[in-house]
């Protein structure tokens, strides 16, 4: 079945935020542990790949024919495979929700595809891989609004994520902040986000810079956007954009703003 844009109805206006890539906010009940609801619709005769990049959070996703998994959280880019007409429904949990919603720690998924039924095998009966998108994009809603609501969300993990999205955060004074201690504060954070602190203030240091990037229609002086995002320069952001998209600043621009 060929899916394109204007056909997935289920999708909020002003949704889309390329001619692929739909996200919307989920319920209200939701935003604590959710970050956002999104599609993602490979038109007809769009054979490209896609590329996915480290963001901290883990996501639970339906795919035709293959039904419910979760995608752990991420070190790394990870390309993913043209699939033609194929629309692609996911729940995005925010850094340190994840490992609460799923019930264990989240670093075992880290760098993972898992299918649910591995994982949760009751939940996956209801993402079975024959759904059309719309029932696929009504259960999954309603799978990870259970999920939230039976899960025992960790708030100093959560208070720490908050607080190492400061590129300029100590981890022993983000411990001290939240009444933990430095042995503690690893811990919690691998269980609850899937990284270790630094690697976490890592990755999201780095998606402020794509989000920078993205919002530059031309290529931005890549060294006063280094400093903005909370790089030491701009060789240590060209390390770093390496390091997790596997491109240059430079490249990584013109992949996201294709011509």
């Amino acid at each position: 079945m060929v899916v394109t844009p204007s056909s997935v109805g289920w999708v909020p206006d002003g949704a889309w935020l390329t001619p692929r890539y739909a996200e919307w906010r989920p319920p209200a009940a939701l935003r604590g542990a959710v970050a956002c609801l999104w599609a993602s619709v490979a038109p007809d005769g769009d054979g490209r790949d896609g590329l996915v990049l480290p963001d901290g959070c883990c996501d639970l996703i339906w795919d035709a024919g293959v039904g419910g998994y979760v995608a752990g959280p991420d070190t790394g880019p990870v390309r993913t495979g043209p699939t033609v007409g194929v629309v692609t429904v996911g729940a995005r949990f925010r850094p340190a929700a994840g490992g609460p919603v799923f019930g264990l720690p989240l670093s075992e998924l880290r760098d993972q595809r898992v299918s649910l039924a591995s994982l949760l095998p009751a939940q996956a009966r209801s993402l079975t891989p024959a759904l059309s998108p719309d029932a696929a994009a009504a259960r999954l809603l309603d799978v990870t609004g259970r999920l939230v609501c039976d899960s025992n969300q960790d708030p100093a993990a959560a208070r720490v994520a908050a607080l190492l999205r400061d590129p300029a955060a100590r981890t022993e004074d983000v411990a001290a902040r939240t009444g933990l201690s430095e042995r503690q504060l690893r811990r919690r954070v691998h269980a609850a986000a899937g990284y270790g602190p630094k690697t976490l203030q890592r990755v999201l240091r780095f998606q402020r810079f794509v989000r920078l990037l993205d919002a530059s229609p031309a290529l931005p002086d890549l060294a006063a956007t280094a400093a903005e995002a909370g790089y030491a320069d701009q060789p240590h952001l060209t390390r770093e954009c390496r390091a997790l998209s596997g491109h240059t600043p430079a490249a990584l621009h013109r992949l996201r703003r294709p011509a």
